[in-house]
């Protein structure tokens, strides 16, 4: 499964980057449980709506920036952690972070739990 965890973390970020709303909602519907939940340490998410809006704000708050894997994806059974970065195309991110996504039986995201190492000062 941790072949498909990577391509699942994949498309977990290439949701994040998304902007147009309909090809972003069916990334969040491909990819995550209908139940499916996100926290960090400035939002709970859960369901897709939730999901989608989250994901609507941060695009909202950072345009332009692009979310990208900062490392391998490290997987085993249903669990996968990996680094992400953020920032503008081609340029040093601004925001660094690291989440651990848990797949359902289905192969869909069921719950992502997100730390940020390093956000800008506002």
């Amino acid at each position: 499964m941790s072949h498909n965890l990577q391509d699942l973390a994949e498309r977990y970020l290439a949701a994040w980057n998304e902007t147009d709303p309909a090809a972003r909602r069916k990334l969040i519907d491909e990819t995550w449980a209908e139940d499916g939940s996100y926290t960090d340490p400035l939002v709970e998410a859960r369901g897709r709506d939730a999901i989608d809006a989250t994901l609507a704000a941060v695009q909202g708050e950072f345009p332009g920036f692009v979310f990208r894997l900062a490392g391998p994806v490290d997987a085993h059974h249903h669990i996968a952690r990996f680094t992400w970065e953020l920032g503008p195309a081609g340029e040093e991110p601004l925001v660094l972070g690291f989440d651990v996504l848990a797949a359902d039986e289905e192969g869909r995201i069921a719950t992502v739990l997100g730390f940020l190492d390093r956000v800008p000062a506002v």
